[in-house]
């Protein structure tokens, strides 16, 4: 007859509470695979998805809200085609404007309400006269060059450039530029983005 102590462990007690073989295999492969996912995620672009992301930033830097403050001569401009501001205003040695036509003899802290009405912002300016930072008409190439050239683009870094499109609210009117006016094609988030790849890959320019 069969006690009642061989009923409740029909099997015997082999290595009670350590992994079974094929289980550590497992768990390690898990670990290993885990590990070169993270190391995958944290690779930094390339040389090329660099000069892609640029690409994209250069669509947003030459659409209308962001060319039409960084013209090439020295009179802002207007629109979404970008002609040359009605009012002749000229940029002066500051950016501000000149004698009896400054910015904010018409831009306000706050754009006024009304489609086409005076946009505004407390910094409302183009560029000084002495880094002018032109957008207008130069390729994608030359644009590259030229923002990340420190002597160029007020002495940023590559980091400082990233938090200078993120950040600064002057440089965000171009995503909320009043009533009548186009956006640029990316969103400041995905502008952001693609600036932070072109950045990690080296700042790569296009050909």
């Amino acid at each position: 007859m069969i006690g009642n102590s061989e009923l409740k462990n029909p099997v015997p007690n082999r290595g009670r509470g350590k992994p079974a073989p094929l289980l550590a295999i497992g768990l390690a492969c898990v670990v290993i695979l885990f590990a070169a996912t993270l190391r995958a995620g944290a690779a930094k672009p390339d040389a090329e998805a660099s000069r892609a992301a640029f690409m994209q930033v250069y669509r947003v830097l030459t659409s209308p809200r962001c060319q039409n403050c960084h013209p090439a001569g020295d009179a802002p401009l207007q629109g979404d085609d970008s002609h040359v501001h009605t009012q002749n205003v000229k940029r002066g040695a500051t950016g501000h404007g000149v004698y009896g036509m400054s910015c904010n003899t018409c831009h306000q802290t706050a754009n006024i309400a009304g489609a086409h009405m005076p946009p505004g912002n407390p910094k409302w300016a183009l560029p000084p006269a002495g880094m002018k930072m032109v957008f207008q008409g130069k390729s994608a190439a030359e644009l590259c060059r030229d923002i990340k050239d420190p002597k160029q683009n007020g002495g940023r870094s590559l980091e400082a450039l990233v938090s200078h499109v993120a950040n600064d609210d002057l440089v965000g009117w171009g995503w909320d530029p009043g009533e009548g006016r186009t956006l640029p094609p990316l969103t400041r988030a995905e502008t952001v983005g693609q600036l932070k790849i072109w950045a990690e890959g080296g700042a790569a320019c296009p050909q």
